[in-house]
């Protein structure tokens, strides 16, 4: 049944991105972002369905950083280790604020487990969704395509490139934290995420 989905859903991307990506590189991706996702996702009932979500960002970033598709707004990264919780809410911070005048994608250097409960919980109150987020590794063509890649807690285990601008943010770690402290960090966020923005000309 995997198979079958994923192959449906390589046939869909290949028809896409037809003359820009190889059929072969497209089918390529989609298998091997179900097997990534699969070794460090505790949630398997909608795998399938997060694979195609997360082959599709990476066709999209490999078309990008070789040029074969435009970059209409600015390209953000955030990582940290797990990607369950300060670069996911970074991420959807910076997409709630920026109203689609920036492209955001968000990973981790070792994914594992599902999004942080409490972190969906604090951004909740500020009326901004994770629901949908899940963990996913760092790719090299997302890192490729970034215009911006900001680091929380990862070390050197982000590829560098020249020509991209890197940071990295001392923030605290939202795992195993009461609510009261995941508001503090989610307001930290929001607050450097609003001076990034502003130094983006959003």
């Amino acid at each position: 049944m995997p198979h079958t989905v994923l192959a449906r859903t390589a046939a869909d991307l290949a028809a896409k991105y037809e003359g820009v990506v190889s059929r072969q590189t497209v089918e390529r991706c989609v298998f091997e972002s179900y097997t990534a996702l699969r070794r460090t996702s505790r949630v398997h009932a909608h795998l399938t369905t997060l694979a195609g979500r997360f082959a599709a960002d990476r066709l999209r970033a490999l078309a990008q950083s070789d040029g074969s598709v435009p970059k209409d707004v600015p390209e953000v990264l955030f990582v940290c280790v797990q990607n369950a919780g300060r670069s996911q809410m970074a991420a959807a911070i910076a997409a709630h604020l920026a109203l689609g005048k920036v492209h955001v994608r968000s990973a981790g250097s070792k994914p594992t487990g599902e999004i942080n409960p409490v972190a969906i919980q604090a951004l909740r109150e500020r009326g901004i969704d994770l629901t949908n987020a899940y963990p996913k590794p760092l790719d090299d063509r997302v890192v490729h395509a970034a215009d911006v890649i900001i680091t929380m807690g990862c070390g050197d285990t982000c590829p560098v490139y020249p020509g991209k601008r890197y940071e990295e943010w001392d923030v605290a770690d939202p795992a195993g934290q009461p609510l009261a402290v995941v508001r503090d960090i989610r307001d930290d966020l929001t607050s450097r995420v609003s001076a990034l923005l502003r130094q983006l000309n959003v």
